[in-house]
């Protein structure tokens, strides 16, 4: 659990020195269904199904986020696609310290922590996913505070902020306080995740800023024999409001799951599955497949339910669920469901599409289907 520690660096100057890592090839294996890049046969694979990178394009909309919130600060950074090229995109200086432009692994990215630690930056940032902060974290250490702009598939760390706009503000505000705190990184066994089973343990602590408001929570479970009833209960709900010819977009997650359950059909865990009526049409569907499902059907409806403490519904874990097959729902076709043990330890629910206009779109109040027949208001930040 996230916890307040004393100052770090008390004697900073007025500019912060930030060593910046992209690793370039993050969240490529979301929208394919692939739930993850680690390794170079699941990227291979990744590729051969035609993955976007997407990390580039996060990158450089966290450090145009820096410019306009006018903090003061030095990047170092690496060449090419591990920094150089994000900083151009930006239109922003850098200093390129590290890196030969080729393509990258692992062992680069522990590479560069080391430069920027030698070159003495303040605080390392990085554009990745849970396995790019395990990098950063076993050179770092308690050394040095850490930060991740999101753009892996799964983050169950508590060192990302909640989007990539919001580096910026925090970098603002640690550039004026240098206060941190220590946050879980996790380490998640992804063999285990494409296989519908979550295997997270805790791979260390790391220090991060002291600014909760920019940063997401860690991912946390509701299990209780409370919270296996409410699941229940909006699972039988949603059954019974389902329609012959309609097609129904479900989402990952233990509380989806269940609304397989009670219509009869199997269910993908940590996938996306397409139903028609109460019959399962495709598996661990990609953003691909459920274009192409979308096409020939028209009549569709989204389900999804948001990851415990953190509370995003859309953007961690389901890449699938892209801007562009949402906008073929429909927002006003999205059903999110919660138990109420989940919502009562999750602040705020929120969106990290990758698109700001959608992002936008889905923000404000929310009805989420907590029970049978039963719904509560929530705020979408």
């Amino acid at each position: 659990m996230a916890q307040s520690v004393s100052t770090h660096n008390t004697s900073r100057t007025p500019m912060l020195k930030v060593g910046f890592v992209v690793n370039p090839v993050a969240g490529m294996g979301g929208a394919v269904g692939l739930k993850g890049t680690d390794g170079e046969s699941v990227l291979r694979e990744a590729i051969r199904r035609g993955a976007r990178r997407l990390a580039a394009g996060r990158a450089a909309e966290a450090l145009r986020s820096v410019a306009r919130a006018g903090a003061d600060v030095l990047f170092l950074t690496c060449k090419g696609e591990m920094g150089e090229d994000a900083f151009r995109a930006a239109g922003m200086p850098c200093d390129v310290s590290c890196g030969h432009g080729d393509a990258t692994s692992a062992q680069d990215t522990r590479d560069a922590v080391r430069t920027f630690m030698s070159r003495g930056v303040d605080l390392l940032a990085f554009v990745g996913g849970d396995g790019t902060a395990r990098d950063v974290l076993s050179e770092a250490g308690d050394r040095l505070p850490m930060v991740g702009v999101p753009s892996g598939v799964k983050m169950h760390s508590a060192v990302f902020v909640n989007t990539p706009s919001e580096l910026g503000p925090l970098l603002l505000e640690f550039s004026r306080s240098g206060a941190v705190r220590e946050a879980e990184v996790m380490d998640i066994d992804e063999e285990s995740f494409r296989g519908g089973e979550v295997r997270a343990k805790l791979f260390g602590v790391a220090l991060t800023p002291d600014s909760p408001g920019h940063l997401q929570s860690g991912k946390q479970s509701y299990a209780s024999g409370t919270a296996k009833d409410e699941a229940e209960e909006i699972a039988q709900y949603i059954s019974d409001t389902m329609e012959p010819g309609v097609t129904y977009i479900i989402g990952p997650g233990s509380t989806t799951a269940k609304i397989a359950e009670a219509i009869g059909q199997p269910k993908t865990l940590l996938g996306v599955d397409v139903y028609r009526g109460r019959v399962r049409v495709r598996a661990d569907a990609s953003e691909a497949d459920l274009l192409d499902e979308l096409r020939p059907h028209a009549d569709a409806r989204m389900i999804v339910s948001p990851i415990g403490a953190q509370g995003f519904f859309f953007g961690r874990g389901n890449q699938q669920l892209s801007p562009e097959v949402i906008r073929s729902v429909g927002t006003e076709n999205i059903t999110v469901i919660s138990t109420p043990s989940k919502l009562r330890g999750t602040p705020a629910l929120r969106v990290d599409t990758g698109d700001k206009a959608l992002d936008e779109e889905l923000r404000g109040g929310l009805k989420v289907v907590t029970g049978y027949k039963r719904r509560r208001l929530v705020k979408v930040v």
